[in-house]
């Protein structure tokens, strides 16, 4: 549930309490505006999934003055008159199915509402007014390794987070009574669950380039606090020693302490040139299976050539006919409609349980074979418990120096907006 407490009863968000003293609101996704992160700050239902009624309540409450983020598909109307949208979104090249069951064109009724409808980067680099929504993609935007390859296209139409929020924070800034923004770098999610370093590493550079403008808007201010944390961490992820590819020989250090005895570490530490490798990942590892199963007649040969073109990193046959393994799975056929074959890719091991996402477990099987050599480890294709980040830039006196509860941080920032 969204905007509710336990018993199911809508509650103010701290969006909503900065709406209603004053004060200008936006809320910027690289995921779907109507996503979990998003719709929770702006819309009270039962249940996330029901993005096409948050789109209505994120639009019709006026709560929220700009809007920038993907998910064009729960904005038109089932029936889309593509040549209408299409005169809108210029040349930008956006996919048009709505995901809708009926007919309520948003678009149009933001328009009338007083919005700019912008759906690409000079679009959104001309809009003048106080109040503005971007949709820029079907569902999620560019992922993290899109936008590095991206960013050396000058024809490219699509902002970046950093674009977005820069846009956000120049038009949220006009308001004398200040602004509230929330923006979700919420792919790096997205590669967790899918157990993929190398589209996470990327995701987590596009969020510091964003918080690297974000940072230089506010330091020298007196005015504005920045809060940077996370839900949640997902995949339970890290670096870690092995005993893969020891070395071979020792080594002579110079220092008095290895005078008599030669340097080889007993693990495998891994090195820095390893993050390059990981870094320089061209495809993420969903869009590499996605590849592989539109070949046809395909077999382990195909999979191996494709880890290697797209990664720095080999596969072998044995292990491509594991990342490829499926298993009869009737209850998964029945209860999720999506599902277009009656397998869906095995898990090994005790974990298998925590990779609920069937449609991405070769995905999944992919990152964790390829984990040993990334020096890498995960433990579950879901969220977990780890603690993660809370970092405060703020002129004020008040700080949060220890251990927090998600409630309780939600307290604090009404605190901050009702003060």
């Amino acid at each position: 549930m969204i905007g509710l407490d336990e018993a199911g009863h809508p509650v103010e968000t701290v969006l909503e309490m900065a709406k209603k003293r004053g004060k200008s609101t936006g809320l910027v996704t690289d995921t779907r505006l109507t996503h979990a992160t998003p719709a929770s700050f702006a819309s009270h239902f039962a249940h996330r999934s029901m993005e096409n009624e948050i789109a209505e309540e994120m639009l019709l409450s006026g709560n929220v003055d700009v809007m920038l983020g993907g998910g064009i598909r729960h904005w038109i109307p089932r029936d889309t008159q593509k040549k209408e949208l299409e005169l809108l979104l210029g040349t930008n090249k956006i996919k048009l199915k709505s995901k809708r069951q009926d007919n309520k064109d948003l678009l149009f009724l933001a328009k009338k509402r007083g919005y700019d409808l912008v759906f690409g980067k000079n679009q959104l680099q001309k809009a003048k007014g106080n109040k503005i929504l971007g949709t820029f993609s079907y569902s999620g935007m560019p992922n993290g390794i899109k936008h590095r390859q991206l960013k050396k296209n000058p024809s490219n139409s699509i902002p970046s987070l950093k674009e977005m929020t820069k846009k956000a924070v120049e038009v949220l800034s006009r308001n004398k009574n200040g602004f509230f923004l929330m923006v979700e770098a919420g792919q790096i999610d997205w590669a967790g669950h899918q157990n993929d370093a190398g589209t996470m590493l990327n995701e987590m550079v596009k969020f510091e380039e964003t918080l690297s403008f974000i940072y230089d808007w506010v330091k020298d201010r007196k005015d504005t606090l920045v809060v940077v944390t996370a839900d949640h961490e997902t995949g339970s992820f890290g670096f870690s020693y092995s005993k893969r590819n020891l070395w071979a020989k020792a080594k002579k250090l110079p220092g008095e302490a290895f005078k008599n005895r030669d340097y080889k570490p007993n693990f495998n530490f891994g090195s820095f040139s390893l993050l390059d490798k990981i870094y320089n990942q061209e495809k993420s590892l969903v869009e590499i299976i996605k590849e592989y199963k539109s070949i046809k007649n395909r077999g382990p040969k195909d999979l191996v050539r494709l880890v290697e073109k797209y990664t720095s990193f080999t596969l072998s046959e044995k292990e491509a006919r594991k990342v490829m393994a499926e298993e009869e799975n009737s209850f998964w056929v029945k209860n999720h409609k999506y599902l277009s074959t009656k397998t869906f890719p095995k898990i090994e091991g005790p974990l298998k349980s925590f990779y609920v996402y069937a449609s991405e477990g070769n995905a999944n099987n992919l990152g964790l074979m390829l984990s040993k050599r990334l020096n890498t480890v995960w433990g579950t294709g879901t969220h977990t418990t780890t603690h993660v980040p809370l970092i405060l830039f703020t002129p004020n006196k008040e700080r949060v120096s220890h251990l927090v509860s998600n409630t309780d941080l939600g307290k604090f920032l009404k605190k901050v907006v009702r003060n």
